[in-house]
């Protein structure tokens, strides 16, 4: 590879497994992108939703908490995935699905990405807005077309973003926090309304859980350019440490707001919380911030959004590269069809948000269950990167039984769901609770791990984590037929 397209700041790669001379990077640089994707309004919103629905304070900050450590695991286990294969995340599940058969958990993931684009577009257009003086709607196509800027750019790009966003919303978060302190009795707040009530308080759990939950299909998008010899523990703690505090400090920020705004929030969650900081130029200094921690989490979605769409098509199509041109149409593909939803949707944001997350959580429990028992207890961290281009090769085309398991974990969630538009009719007898996540993590992964030992036929031999494809380094062992080195 020529070193100017190791050191480009475009990025040229997309789905295509990152070599060893184009490794780059540091696992603490997880720490950097993960606390700036979090420290941003909409991760606010999450958490004043426990307090909105009816939960206390208090109990509030705990079970959003909890959800945070539980969903943040999960995510930074996909994130270790990342540095020893170097692959996108969703090109992964092709083990696990087939190579066409993994578009059923792609379409989905789409619609998440464009779902998220959307939501963060709402409330940045909003700042964008206030910011211009042009009114919210132009704010959000604005928005949307920096965001696509960046996402066509790239890893190195998103990764700058993410460190500058995380120092400056860092240092606004501690402003707010500080005046928001200064103007409400915490210790009173926090007893106001100390009873446990559990429904209440899995509904705090799982708004966090499902908010860590969602990145799982694209966290190992920004972890794949790391050297192969980076720490899987290493990348596992810095991703789960960077977005762990991020979220919990926004949601925490969050429920105190909500807690003593009166209903204020729910009118205008953006200028309210700007308000909170003062007028002025240190107003526009803070509706600069929403937008720019907005800007970090857009460019993820759009940017792992145009990764499925190319992971999803060309596995009909047995494409393994893509070209800039291409990059561009798929990049501008999720932001018109997130702007439109942003557009469509504004008006009636924070009840569609909360019902948002939750759906979503029914679809990507089953995946990310599926995908981390094959990768760490199946495979063992071996893939044959080949294979996954080849509907022909060990994978084949479709998985049954991986789909049939897929299908089945979405199932067996909706007698537990509560959403504004379902609720299941096991929800009720446990007095209200939510607890389709925990339902659907579970049962997948032991009915997958069940059927999947028992047939390992289409696991690689003797290969050592990434393998085929992916060039590695020269340890002077003869390929076996495989063309896979024997460690």
């Amino acid at each position: 590879m020529p070193r100017s397209a190791k050191d480009s700041l475009v990025e040229r790669r997309s789905i295509d497994v990152v070599p060893d001379s184009e490794r780059h990077g540091r696992p603490f640089s997880q720490f950097t992108l993960w606390l700036g994707a979090n420290l941003q309004i909409t991760a606010v919103v999450t958490g004043a939703l426990a307090v909105v629905f009816g939960g206390g304070p208090l109990w509030s900050i705990i079970g959003l908490l909890l959800g945070n450590v539980l969903g943040g695991a999960v995510m930074a286990l996909h994130s270790a995935q990342g540095p020893k294969l170097g692959l996108p995340q969703m090109i992964q599940s092709r083990a696990q699905f087939g190579v066409k058969g993994a578009v059923v958990p792609l379409l989905l993931v789409i619609l998440m990405y464009v779902g998220f684009f959307a939501s963060g577009s709402v409330l940045a257009g909003q700042a964008v807005g206030e910011l211009t003086h042009l009114g919210d709607t132009t704010g959000i196509i604005v928005f949307a077309a920096v965001t696509a800027v960046m996402a066509a750019v790239g890893y190195r790009a998103i990764h700058a973003l993410g460190r500058i966003a995380g120092v400056i919303c860092a240092l606004a978060f501690v402003y707010l926090g500080v005046r928001l302190l200064d103007s409400i009795d915490l210790g009173a707040v926090l007893s106001s309304d100390t009873r446990f009530d559990l429904p209440m308080f899995l509904l705090a759990v799982s708004l966090s859980a499902s908010w860590q939950l969602a990145f799982g299909p694209y966290v190992a998008d920004y972890s794949r350019y790391l050297p192969r010899t980076t720490s899987g523990r290493a990348t596992f703690w810095w991703t789960l440490a960077g977005s762990g505090i991020g979220s919990q400090w926004s949601m925490t920020f969050g429920v105190l707001v909500a807690a003593t705004s009166g209903g204020a929030f729910m009118k205008s969650q953006v200028s309210y919380v700007v308000g909170l900081g003062g007028a002025g130029l240190v107003a526009s200094f803070l509706y600069f911030v929403i937008a720019l921690g907005k800007l970090t989490i857009n460019v993820l979605n759009t940017y792992g959004g145009f990764m499925s769409m190319v992971t999803g098509i060309s596995g009909f199509r047995g494409q393994r590269t893509l070209s800039p041109r291409a990059r561009s149409a798929y990049i501008a593909g999720i932001m018109v069809a997130g702007t439109a939803v942003a557009l469509l949707g504004k008006d009636s944001f924070l009840t569609s948000f909360k019902d948002f997350l939750l759906f979503l959580l029914t679809f990507f429990t089953p995946w990310s269950a599926i995908n981390l028992v094959d990768y760490y207890l199946i495979s063992r961290e071996r893939y044959d990167i080949d294979a996954l281009s080849d509907p022909r090769g060990r994978y084949g085309a479709w998985r049954p039984d991986a789909l049939s398991v897929y299908v089945l974990g979405v199932l067996v969630q909706l007698p537990f769901l509560v959403t504004h538009f379902y609720t299941g009719p096991l929800v009720a007898p446990l007095g209200g609770a939510d607890i389709s996540w925990i339902v659907g993590l579970a049962v997948p992964a032991l009915l997958y791990w069940l059927l999947a030992r028992r047939n390992t036929a289409h696991l690689p031999q003797g290969a050592s984590g990434a393998c085929g494809g992916n060039p590695q380094p020269d340890t002077g062992a003869a390929p076996n037929a495989k063309g896979v080195r024997a460690p």
